[in-house]
């Protein structure tokens, strides 16, 4: 068995990194997002990159950091709020950027580790989203055709992974890694534990090894989506 364990962010990713790529990309905001390797994503250089992910971070968190360094050529996302840089690019047609509604685009991510190469859906019918798409009637009502995402590379946050690259998440850490994870032709995790093999409880195993081909522990991590909030108190 090969060992999938790497040092770091950047020997994880070594010889798989290379201008024009399709990534997918895990996270909800800050919420699950593999920043140690967006990190080494980062600071290898490469550019022209599409990404699939549901938003890009924030202004210079997450994949906002490679929106600020002008690696990103096209974004396939659903949110695009809260992340001044990409609204700039965006408008300024520095950006291209496919919207594409949240559980389609969960779906195109799953659909395209299920080999399945597009499906039909109501959603978006009659608006921007169906420019350009095949529509198709089925019991009198209109869907369109969505193409499943086979991206060249994943990167993907978890919780904890033993080390033939069993993946455990936590709660709505969750999100898109999972459908991220299985349409990547090459898919690289990284985790905040990793634990010997025959330590989890296999029916609480939400992404088998077999779809992890690297695996890097990016511990500790700053809880940067926390904010706390203090006042003083009036003493009588």
């Amino acid at each position: 068995m090969a060992q999938k364990i790497y040092p770091d962010a950047a020997a994880a990713l070594d010889g798989l990194l290379k201008d024009g790529l399709l990534i997918a990309c895990g996270g909800f905001g800050l919420c699950g997002i593999p920043e140690r390797l967006l990190d080494a994503v980062r600071d290898s250089g490469v550019k022209d990159l599409t990404f699939a992910s549901n938003n890009a971070g924030i202004d210079n968190e997450g994949i906002g950091k490679l929106l600020r360094t002008r690696q990103v050529r096209k974004m396939i996302s659903s949110y695009v709020g809260e992340n001044k840089e990409f609204e700039r690019q965006y408008l300024s047609g520095e950006l291209e950027v496919e919207f594409c509604p949240q559980g389609t685009l969960a779906e195109r991510m799953r659909a395209g580790g299920a080999g399945i190469p597009g499906f039909y859906t109501k959603t978006g019918v009659g608006t921007l989203v169906a420019e350009g798409k095949e529509v198709k009637t089925f019991g009198g009502e209109d869907y369109i055709l969505e193409q499943g995402i086979f991206a060249d590379l994943a990167l993907v946050k978890a919780w904890k992974a033993d080390e033939t690259g069993n993946v455990v998440f936590r709660k709505t850490a969750r999100n898109f890694n999972q459908p991220a994870a299985t349409c990547g032709k090459v898919c690289v995790v990284e985790v905040e534990e990793i634990v010997p093999v025959g330590s989890l409880n296999p029916d609480c195993i939400h992404l088998p090894g077999v779809y992890v081909q690297r695996l890097v522990m990016g511990a500790p991590y700053d809880k940067k989506i926390e904010f706390r909030t203090t006042r003083t108190t009036d003493v009588g």
